[in-house]
């Protein structure tokens, strides 16, 4: 899931070839078009349906409509992240003006957040943009700049939280015979086999995600968020790029991939007709990998939070008689911070932290 994500091909200018007739506007069978829509690889499918009219990430609602990200889910992720700019900002003797790109900003949370917990004199100096296809919502602060691409030549921290996992890829399958072969999809999520996967695509999966010769087993191709974070994390002249997302790392892929749906708070069958989000995990490794880097981290948000002195460790229990209504509210945020560094949970969740130019903020 992301918070609005844009959809990576403004990113992803040079798509490469994944033999996947969609992206040549080709379903690869116009006869078998139907009340039910062409057949088109998932990465085709997807696009249309959550950035296309009409689509799921172009609905007034946002996607707090649907699921909580850990943006939602407390106002300590915002403070978090606040902190983590500030460290940068030290990093980068406190420039004139720091950078604070909020990538797949949803209905800008996230960035609201960070301005209201940063400290008053690091707040004067940060140019606050957030990147989101969706239209600037109403009431938003003034000092954030809201547009559909990120900037150039950023001095400061990239943050894109939830953002990779609904940059749309393709998925594909073996066949009987051992060959994988990419899975087209109509509107309704009807399934079928298509060509083989050749190209750039194959490559990819011969790298990252090799698959076996059992039938039924599945990959979803992440060259298009790879090249989608390599430019995103290109715009940053010195500073800190993190990408937070679902993840998994090789030698641990799912052996039937990740591909699923979220409509109204509840997981759901992937059905590409806008009508839910349509998501599948990161394969973070393989975006670290596209723009390699000095100092280039994977951790997990549980780690991440902890060197962020985020712990949700419970207050002490004398704080109870002394300040009985400060216990309460220190119990109230350790529960909180519970749930966002949560085994199994989001605390599972994948930090790709890459800086430029500075050591590394998150070291203990």
């Amino acid at each position: 899931m992301t918070e609005g994500a844009a959809d990576g091909d403004r990113l992803d200018r040079d798509r490469g070839d994944l033999s996947d007739p969609s992206d040549r506007g080709d379903s690869g069978d116009r006869d078998g078009q139907d009340d039910r829509g062409e057949w088109r690889g998932w990465r085709a499918a997807a696009r249309a349906a959550l950035y296309g009219p009409g689509g799921f990430y172009r609905r007034p609602e946002g996607p707090a409509g649907h699921f909580r990200t850990s943006v939602h889910a407390s106002p300590l992720f915002a403070g978090a992240v606040a902190r983590l700019l500030c460290r940068v900002d030290e990093a980068l003797g406190r420039p004139a003006v720091l950078d604070f790109v909020d990538m797949a900003a949803g209905r800008g949370e996230l960035v609201t957040g960070v301005l209201a917990a940063l400290p008053a004199d690091v707040a004067a100096r940060v140019r606050a943009r957030a990147v989101e296809l969706a239209d600037r919502p109403a009431g938003l602060d003034h000092r954030i700049e809201w547009r559909t691409e990120p900037p150039e030549r950023v001095t400061g921290l990239l943050f894109a939280n939830e953002w990779l996992d609904n940059v749309p890829v393709d998925v594909v399958e073996v066949d009987p015979a051992g060959v994988p072969r990419l899975v087209l999809v109509r509107e309704d999520g009807t399934e079928r086999l298509g060509e083989p996967v050749a190209g750039d695509g194959a490559r990819w999966l011969a790298r990252w995600w090799p698959l076996g010769a059992g039938e039924g087993l599945r990959a979803e191709i992440g060259l298009p968020r790879d090249r989608a974070w390599a430019a995103a994390a290109g715009t940053l002249a010195r500073g800190l790029a993190v990408a937070v997302d679902y993840a998994h790392a090789a030698g641990a892929r799912p052996p039937f991939g990740t591909l699923t749906g979220f409509r109204e708070g509840r997981e759901t069958t992937p059905v590409p007709d806008g009508s839910c989000d349509i998501t599948a995990h990161v394969a973070l490794d393989a975006c670290a990998a596209a723009r390699a880097l000095p100092g280039t981290r994977l951790l997990s948000q549980r780690d991440a939070l902890r060197a962020l002195d985020l712990t949700g460790d419970r207050p002490p229990l004398a704080l109870a008689s002394t300040d009985p209504a400060g216990y309460v509210r220190a119990l109230a945020d350790a529960s909180q911070a519970a749930e966002l560094t949560a085994p199994g949970g989001l605390g599972d969740f994948g930090w790709l932290v890459q800086p430029v130019g500075i050591p590394d903020v998150l070291a203990g």
